[in-house]
């Protein structure tokens, strides 16, 4: 093992030579047992300082991991280093809020459509374009799924099952509950979309980043989140054909499922079988394909919005009810992050689980969720219905960024830290 001292300067070493000399003629008048009592209290010293040592090189991939969040399904970077001391507070609270240039952006899309909504022929050749730029959009998902991942978390079906049962079932059920608000405290359209909210699938990239970034089962993860989007090219229709009711702004399911499978399934298992000739490029410009996720996605926003204005819906829709969406978005993530919660401790979950079933079974994915309504809806409603998804996809950002730095800052020790102390 290599001395402390080689670390030092050469004149640190000089100063220290008389000490170590002086310290020797001393150990030469000292009897046997006192020569074994320093040599076992350097010996422990030097095994402190190789503990510290190895506890920080581990410690700081960790460190380095808190600062990094990758979006959701919609492919936006969400990376946000740690605050400068030395800036101001003002950013100190937007960091820690992660508004990021993607939610801004989206902000600035519905301002573009409430001033310059598009109409007429124009309207229809940018719906064309949309369209393409969706079915692009699933092509460019498949071709980054990687099959070995999926292979490598597929057989803990208990896990998949609770996190379904989570995305599919207690979400839907949560939404039912929430119909007596419909017409007194949210407009029709608004409660749609809640409704439509709890129906989605769960995202990708921001379930397995959250994952990773906690220190949880991110196999699992990939394998649950992947299979969740695939579901729910056919569960979000029929779930939202039997819990709308009265509401009759959708399309019939078994069509919608047609469409559905048409504009997004085709293209992305088309990207995936793709995989093995474009997989290592689409990989080498994730970082320029990530600007075609968010501009389809705010594409899609633009033209929505911009048919919602054109039918004077904004105009009928009273400020109130969209606080209430506000707080309804909040209370429905926190009772279902409690949930999971619960449910994997409950169970027996390892820790890693937990963390893979809290994080996949909580998120609702705005990539997929605005195509999908752009199929599922009228054109008319499409702005109310997709702002609650809207919403909830930055709640879900800045709450789930915190809980997993704090699962991260609660990671157990490294038992190979304590095996270096032994020796």
């Amino acid at each position: 093992m290599r001395s402390p001292m080689a670390e030092l300067p050469v004149a640190t070493q000089a100063s220290s030579a008389p000490c170590r000399s002086g310290a020797s003629r001393d150990s030469a008048n000292e009897t046997s047992p006192q020569r074994r009592g320093r040599a076992s209290t350097h010996h422990r010293a030097q095994a402190g300082s190789v503990a510290c040592e190895v506890a920080l090189s581990r410690l700081a991939p960790l460190l380095q991991c808190e600062t990094r969040i990758r979006g959701d399904g919609t492919g936006a970077n969400l990376e946000s280093p740690i605050p400068n001391p030395e800036s101001p507070p003002s950013m100190h609270w937007l960091k820690r809020l992660r508004v990021d240039g993607f939610t801004l952006a989206l902000l600035g899309a519905v301002a573009l459509a409430w001033w310059f909504p598009v109409r007429g022929v124009s309207a229809g050749a940018l719906d064309d374009f949309t369209n393409i730029a969706i079915a692009a959009l699933f092509f460019l998902h498949g071709a980054r799924l990687s099959r070995e991942a999926i292979l490598a978390g597929a057989l803990h079906w208990r896990l998949h099952l609770v996190i379904f049962a989570s995305t599919f079932v207690l979400f839907p059920l949560l939404g039912l509950m929430l119909r007596p608000l419909s017409g007194h405290w949210l407009t029709p359209e608004l409660y749609l979309g809640l409704l439509f909210l709890c129906t989605l699938p769960s995202t990708v990239q921001s379930s397995i980043a959250f994952t990773s970034m906690a220190g949880g089962n991110v196999p699992a993860a990939v394998c649950s989140a992947s299979a969740s989007s695939l579901l729910g090219v056919f569960l979000t229709p029929l779930l939202m054909s039997a819990l709308a009711g009265a509401h009759g702004a959708m399309a019939n399911p078994g069509e919608a499922i047609g469409k559905i499978m048409l504009q997004l399934l085709v293209p992305f298992v088309a990207g995936h079988l793709l995989r093995r000739w474009i997989g290592a490029w689409v990989e080498r410009q994730r970082a320029v394909l990530r600007y075609t996720d968010q501009g389809t996605v705010l594409l899609v926003v633009y033209t929505a919005f911009a048919a919602s204005v054109s039918s004077g819906l904004w105009q009928n829709t009273p400020l109130g009810a969209l606080y209430v969406v506000i707080g309804v978005c909040a209370l429905l993530l926190a009772v279902v992050m409690l949930t999971t919660t619960f449910a994997a401790r409950r169970m027996g979950f390892s820790r890693e689980d937990e963390i893979a079933i809290v994080f996949c079974g909580s998120k609702k994915s705005l990539a997929t969720g605005v195509p999908m309504a752009k199929i599922l809806f009228a054109s008319s409603a499409l702005g109310a219905i997709v702002l609650p998804v809207m919403i909830f996809h930055q709640l879900q950002l800045i709450v789930c960024a915190h809980i997993a730095r704090r699962y991260a800052r609660k990671r157990p020790a490294i038992p190979a830290a304590a095996e270096d102390i032994a020796d």
